[in-house]
């Protein structure tokens, strides 16, 4: 074979690579919609693996492109996705890194999802305020501070009932979740921050993760963590029930130690680690802002899971959402 012939052969194989590559069989890809994890994390995914945006609202209903071998997902997924289409995550060195916090809510899990889990970052729910020279809410009241009448019609609210019935439960007012309702301008906690900036809203119930970069930059706005605790927004690593791919531990390793551990406190996102590891990497963090990124240990004890309900549990629910209408 003279060297044309050998190039041309050389170039028509290095295609053929490529084309079975592009089809996907054999590369292990993760996929999630854009804003399940930060974009530092992402682009550190080592090779072989690829990562794939998945869209639109039921993304991660229908059934997965192929291949999907590892989704991350946040626990509001975990109320639409069934157990069944899922396998161990089969991931000890990450597990034993876990914390405290990150255990209790295995613990907390339902029987059929414990093992399928791996919780690899929490946000907390804040209340994001904007100041315009107006009285600022009674902060110090905590959650009860969305229950100001000054705030009707300025109020920016989650999209999930199950949270709002969790905040107004932990409330002083048994009609609570009713003005809640009543007060809200809109129920949108994925562009909250537009509602904020634009000056439709006061206020807005966002995960700190959402939030964490606007407060930094615009010294409009400030945040509030109540003491008496908040719910947890969970990023979690789940895999699909035919890959044989194992979860590229490393990858997560990685993103739990410096210097990316900083980088990920600073935006708000907050690994489940023992607390003496992330205290030691809050350098990043502007100093006003700590306090939500970790604060008293108590605040933590307090927080609460949102994990799927039983059967008896939704109908509690959906009786006291249908009972609440405004």
């Amino acid at each position: 074979m003279n060297r044309r012939r050998f190039l041309q052969f050389a170039a028509v194989t290095a295609a053929a690579g490529l084309s079975g590559c592009s089809r996907g069989g054999s590369v292990p890809t993760l996929r999630a919609s854009p804003e399940t994890l930060p974009s530092i994390w992402r682009r550190d995914l080592p090779g072989p693996w690829h990562f794939h945006a998945l869209s639109g609202a039921t993304a991660l209903e229908s059934p997965w492109p192929s291949p999907t071998d590892l989704l991350a997902l946040n626990d509001g997924w975990l109320s639409v996705i069934s157990p069944e289409r899922l396998q161990a995550i089969a991931a000890e060195a990450l597990q034993s890194r876990i914390g405290p916090l990150g255990q209790r809510f295995l613990n907390e899990a339902p029987l059929a999802w414990k093992n399928l889990l791996l919780p690899v970052a929490f946000s907390p729910w804040v209340m994001v305020i904007r100041r315009d020279g107006k009285t600022s809410p009674a902060l110090e009241a905590g959650w009860d501070a969305l229950l100001d009448p000054e705030l009707k019609g300025k109020l920016l609210l989650p999209s999930s009932p199950r949270l709002l019935i969790s905040l107004a439960e932990r409330m002083g007012d048994g009609h609570a979740l009713r003005r809640l309702r009543a007060s809200a301008l809109s129920f949108d906690d994925r562009f909250g921050m537009n509602w904020l900036l634009q000056g439709d809203a006061r206020v807005a119930v966002l995960p700190l993760q959402r939030c964490m970069a606007t407060l930094q930059r615009d010294p409009r706005l400030t945040a509030v963590l109540p003491e008496q605790g908040a719910p947890l927004h969970w990023t979690l690593l789940v895999r699909p029930s035919q890959t044989a791919e194992p979860i590229p531990q490393e990858w997560v390793l990685k993103v739990w130690k410096q210097p990316l551990l900083s980088r990920l406190l600073a935006q708000g996102w907050i690994p489940p680690l023992p607390r003496g590891e992330l205290v030691g990497a809050q350098a990043r963090i502007p100093l006003r802002l700590r306090p939500l990124v970790l604060p008293q240990q108590s605040v933590w004890e307090q927080s609460w899971m949102l994990l799927p309900p039983d059967a008896a549990e939704q109908q509690r629910l959906q009786q006291l959402w249908e009972a609440s209408a405004p």
